[in-house]
């Protein structure tokens, strides 16, 4: 199987990288290693959607996969989901698009700005539709997550998001992701590991040796079902 895993940073999946077996660098981004006899191109584009959504759309133009698994960290509105939990995020969307009007945000959809697209688009949320088909990622938590260019991290802004959008996590990749995913027609995941609570920024909170660690534990799972 061609199997493409993107992830915004070497450092979340540095332990999953030690399984395979590296066959040839592509160029500045992506690489190419052979696991189990699946064929594993790992693209790490960097942190944000612009750099995603270059490096993804890029790749997906030169290459073919069967499947494509978005690997990170994700911090979480929840306080159902504890430090360490790896979730399936299943719907995405990019919070921040739109505009402001006084003190209400008016979304591309209250804007009459939103098209049709290729893919379900509920609300201004992209669905994963073709998930990829694993008894592991079945397994995991269905969550909704947003996707942000600014981390939230004061209180006034995370209750005010969380009023409009009730997200359950936040990324700056997921919905980059997502949009190309969906349009190609790609059996996509966007798996991600809780590495903290959103709230005021405080890294003694956090625990990202135990995200990265659970998140690769996670994904060496999936590949090995695939």
């Amino acid at each position: 199987m061609n199997i493409l895993l993107v992830s915004a940073t070497s450092l979340e999946i540095e332990p999953l990288l030690l399984q395979f077996n590296l066959v040839n660098v592509i160029n500045q981004k992506l690489k190419s290693y052979e696991y189990r006899g699946h064929q594993i191109d790992v693209l790490i584009p960097g942190v944000g959607m612009t750099c995603t959504a270059y490096w993804l759309g890029k790749t997906l133009n030169s290459n073919l996969y069967d499947a494509a698994i978005n690997l990170g960290l994700a911090g979480s509105f929840d306080d159902n989901l504890s430090i360490g939990q790896v979730v399936n995020i299943t719907s995405d969307q990019i919070s921040e698009l739109g505009t402001e009007d006084g003190e209400s945000f008016l979304s591309l959809i209250d804007m009459d700005l939103i098209m049709d697209e290729d893919f379900t688009l509920n609300n201004g949320e992209m669905e994963n539709t073709i998930c990829i088909a694993n008894p592991t990622i079945d397994s995991l938590p269905r969550v909704k997550g947003i996707t942000v260019n600014t981390v939230h991290g004061d209180q006034e802004s995370i209750d005010k998001v969380k009023g409009l959008f009730h997200p359950q996590t936040e990324s700056m990749e997921g919905a980059a992701f997502f949009y190309a995913c969906l349009l190609e027609g790609i059996s996509c995941a966007q798996i991600r590991s809780i590495s903290n609570k959103v709230e005021q920024r405080n890294k003694d909170n956090w625990n990202i040796p135990l995200a990265v660690r659970n998140l690769c534990e996670t994904a060496l799972q999936i590949i090995d079902r695939l």
